[in-house]
């Protein structure tokens, strides 16, 4: 809803591929063709080959599959400027996690996170930062070192149960004493940002 606020004149759905024929009714309710944006933080097999097989067994052949919100350029911008606003302290002095999920099949999540992780240290000079994970290692729960002027930002789209326990337990065990952000895609200009993606994609 958020998205199509921004694109007057568009039929903006969604559909979730764990819901049984979600996609299906999403397809059957939009008509034969348009464009799929997958609220995925990595290219990988769901978006690169099981979402394109399932648009075809639900007639959605005409439908066209950008690219995963985390892989975008637009949204990788956004998160180095996150973690730039939420300086309180000389970025010499402060530490950030960049908390992922991570996988255990595909090494794709991880190098997004990483190439985000290696973007965020050089281009605001922060004193540390560790791209670490729910699903693989290194785990954000072994962590150390990190003080009270740290930062953990999640990069994940949404606001689900690994953002909201998982990711704090985590910390909790590692002795993490800095601030946690919300996530990445819970920023309020995300949807300018998909919405102008889904008009030049």
């Amino acid at each position: 809803a958020s998205v199509a606020s921004h694109l007057p004149g568009w039929q903006v759905g969604s559909a979730t591929l764990a819901a049984p024929d979600a996609l299906q009714h999403a397809i059957a309710a939009l008509g034969p063709r348009g464009v799929v944006f997958p609220l995925f933080m990595a290219c990988g097999w769901f978006t690169g080959t099981h979402l394109p097989e399932r648009l075809a067994q639900v007639g959605g052949r005409g439908w066209r599959v950008l690219i995963p919100f985390g892989c975008m350029p637009a949204i990788q911008d956004l998160t180095i400027s996150i973690a730039r606003e939420a300086l309180t302290h000389p970025p010499d002095q402060t530490d950030l996690i960049l908390a992922a999920h991570g996988s255990g099949r595909s090494p794709a999540p991880a190098v997004i996170a990483r190439s985000v992780a290696g973007r965020i240290q050089r281009e605001l000079g922060l004193r540390r930062v560790e791209a670490a994970f729910i699903d693989q290692s290194p785990r954000i729960a072994d962590l150390r070192g990190f003080g009270g002027n740290a930062l953990c930002l999640p990069y994940f789209a949404a606001e689900g149960g690994h953002v909201t326990d998982d990711i704090p337990q985590a910390l909790s065990d590692a002795g993490f004493a800095g601030r946690l952000l919300p996530a990445v895609g819970c920023d309020p200009r995300v949807p300018a940002i998909l919405a102008k993606s889904l008009q030049t994609g």
